[in-house]
């Protein structure tokens, strides 16, 4: 085994930083190498031991310097660190939580609201896997040092064998329909998947996207009821194109893109001569997502689009691939990925790539021209 990678943990209450150093120092792959009180002890921490931390866990409500300023911080000085937000204000405060993962946050965990349900293994599991994911500890590649790691995360790749296992990518790439160039007038529809730095990413996608787009947008980002409309109305603060979270019975607009609700699968069905959205928060996660990218994909099936572009960011795992095969089977579709060195985590990118079935993979600051590009204006 490697060496233990080095955590921060970064709370204003003892009890907490107590409880999840008892858990990370639990895991032998991982250990708490210092402890601070606010977001000053840590930004000191953090510009004094550059390079030390494998991982930073984050409250969000501390005094002297909140989580978010120190992440503003560290994005003035372009400190590249790999933080993982723990706060109660990420289940209450969704804009707060959507502001840190804009700042470029890795992920987050839900603080618990007792110290009973702090000690029971949900709580400790998500903090585990979280923490797993963004040190590439189940990859079992070199340590890296942070910044490293976070220009170019292959630690955090999933692997081939993987992603074969879980998604059915062959070594034999699956034979694509050939992609038709649609006249101008055609029924096109653009449909995004990505999950774990995708909020970020999306940031370099959206606000690019012309208001004239040829085409509805509809899009699956991995979050939690509440987060999605936070994020859609931040979006929409910052782009020319129109962003809302969906609702049930939404009218596709042209120049409009639809978030699909967290806690809800999504779908697009044809109703009355038009394409409307169909949420169901009922219908149980499917591999553990809810939305899910498969599923609405999977929808586009029984439509009459005449080209569908589909695109996939960053991510773990492979939700996407699956959908966009059989899409690939019924329809003609133009699948875009962002590229290895862009990616947060390059899983949902990678696994969609390996099955075959992409015609462009482009760095994160290209994908909104090459969707524009592909689908048009009006």
């Amino acid at each position: 085994m490697g060496r233990k990678k080095n955590i921060l943990v970064v709370d204003d209450s003892a009890l907490m930083r107590r409880l999840i150093s008892d858990i990370i120092n639990s895991d032998e792959r991982f250990q708490v190498s210092d402890l601070a009180m606010n977001g000053l002890e840590a930004f000191d921490l953090v510009t004094r031991e550059r390079g030390r931390y494998d991982a930073i866990l984050l409250d969000i409500n501390m005094p002297r310097m909140n989580g978010i300023e120190f992440l503003e911080q560290l994005e003035k000085l372009k400190i590249r660190q790999k933080v993982i937000i723990v706060s109660t204000v990420a289940k209450e405060g969704a804009k707060e939580t959507v502001r840190c993962l804009e700042l470029g946050a890795f992920d987050f965990v839900t603080k618990p609201d007792s110290f009973m349900e702090a000690r029971n293994n949900t709580f400790r599991s998500m903090l585990l896997a979280s923490l797993k994911a963004a040190t590439g500890v189940d990859f079992g590649l070199p340590a890296a040092p942070a910044r490293q790691a976070a220009a170019r995360p292959k630690a955090e790749s999933i692997t081939s064998a993987a992603s074969k296992a879980l998604y059915g990518a062959t070594s034999a790439p699956v034979k694509r329909a050939p992609h038709r160039q649609v006249p101008a007038g055609s029924k096109k529809l653009v449909a995004l998947a990505c999950s774990t730095g995708g909020p970020k990413a999306l940031q370099s996608v959206i606000p690019l996207l012309p208001a004239e787009l040829d085409a509805p947008f509809v899009l699956v980002q991995h979050m939690p009821p509440g987060f999605t409309k936070s994020l859609a109305d931040r979006l929409n603060e910052l782009s020319k194109i129109t962003v809302k979270e969906a609702e049930e019975g939404d009218v596709l607009q042209k120049g409009t893109v639809y978030i699909a609700k967290g806690g809800s699968q999504m779908r697009v069905v044809k109703r009355g001569g038009g394409y409307q959205i169909a949420l169901n928060a009922d219908e149980p996660a499917r591999g553990g997502l809810k939305p899910c990218a498969d599923i609405l994909y999977e929808s586009l099936t029984e439509l009459d689009f005449d080209e569908i572009t589909c695109v996939v960011l960053t991510g773990m795992g492979g939700d996407g691939t699956l959908g966009i095969k059989q899409l690939n089977n019924q329809k003609n579709i133009y699948v875009i990925a962002q590229d290895e060195p862009t990616c947060t985590v390059y899983g949902m990118p990678r696994v969609v790539a390996e099955a075959g079935l992409v015609d462009e993979v482009v760095p994160l600051t290209a994908v909104a021209e090459a969707i524009t590009k592909n689908v048009g204006v009006r």
